[in-house]
């Protein structure tokens, strides 16, 4: 391939773009990060993290300072610059940014994507102070407590029947008379006692510092309650930002998020994704490992040009 200012142009500067970073830098590749927010990815809006390794219990702001500090050794870091667009030309990636554009030789997809919330009121206020999008991450601060789980769909009773083997009082909340999930994943929600609210919906989350209860109104009577409950836990979907992706032309899952091999290569020769916008668990330990195979691979390639085999 011909020479270009960037061995590999890394777009998301969450877990997964810094780790990737750091390992591509380490293989002898010029790297650069670019991020049209702050780097730390969604690390920045949790709280509190006790689950990542090494570190212990840590405020997600701090951690993601440290991971900034990291890959800052390593690669160039560049906030605040939105990629509006991807092209590839003779074999070259051109990386268009309102402030200009890049040559790269390689690129790594890191973009994440985010939770869609419900838009109520108190929602927001008391984001991380009892409303969480994720159980994994913070059902276990909620042990021995009561939570709502709002949403229907197979993510929203996983997650559900995850809290309450937990040890967690769990309310799950929908908007209509069935769920849309799985018969197994209801049934087995079922068999740990865990209670429904159906035709109901959230209409507000209670509470001055912390979640202190939610208003139900149900729409079948619409009659109006309120739950006392100690969190609230939103399951309505994520939006991959998969923008970048679709310009490309790469290959997604059914989700929207993009599809990858073992070795996080797309459908694209050269281009690679890693972290939130690939699926899966979504935590910052699974992104940054992601981002490091991720990494390796563009090394891997740009050493010795492979032809691409079929993602299984």
């Amino acid at each position: 391939m011909p020479d270009a200012a960037y061995d590999l142009v890394i777009v998301g500067a969450g877990p997964a773009g810094l780790s990737g970073a750091i390992y591509a830098a380490r293989a002898g590749l010029r790297a650069v990060v670019l991020d049209r927010g702050v780097a730390g990815g969604t690390v920045m809006l949790t709280p509190m993290m006790d689950n990542y390794l090494g570190v212990g219990s840590v405020k997600g702001m701090a951690l993601a300072k440290e991971m900034k500090a990291h890959a800052s050794r390593y690669a160039e870091i560049r906030e605040g610059v939105n990629v509006s667009d991807v092209s590839l030309c003779d074999d070259i990636f051109s990386v268009t940014t309102d402030s200009g554009s890049l040559q790269a030789k390689a690129l790594l997809i890191a973009t994440g994507g985010r939770h869609r919330t419900l838009g109520i009121p108190g929602e927001e206020r008391l984001a991380g102070r009892g409303v969480s999008y994720c159980a994994t991450c913070d059902g276990f601060l909620f042990k021995g407590k009561s939570v709502v789980v709002v949403g229907g769909g197979s993510t929203a009773l996983t997650e559900a029947a995850y809290l309450v083997r937990l040890g967690i009082d769990v309310t799950l909340v929908h908007r209509r008379a069935e769920m849309r999930a799985e018969r197994s994943l209801q049934d087995d929600y079922r068999s740990l006692n865990g209670k429904l609210a159906l035709n109901s919906v959230v209409e507000e989350i209670l509470g001055e510092k912390r979640v202190e209860g939610v208003r139900l109104r149900r729409l079948d009577t619409g009659r109006a309650e309120v739950l006392k409950c100690d969190g609230a836990f939103i399951s309505i979907g994520y939006e991959p930002s998969n923008e970048l992706a679709k310009r490309l032309g790469l290959e997604l899952n059914p989700d929207g998020t993009i599809k990858t091999d073992r070795a996080q290569r797309t459908s694209m020769h050269y281009v690679y994704a890693a972290g939130d916008i690939t699926g899966g668990v979504m935590q910052a330990i699974t992104g940054a490992a992601a981002g490091a195979v991720a990494a390796l691979s563009a090394y891997e390639d740009l050493a010795k040009p492979y032809w691409r085999r079929a993602i299984k």
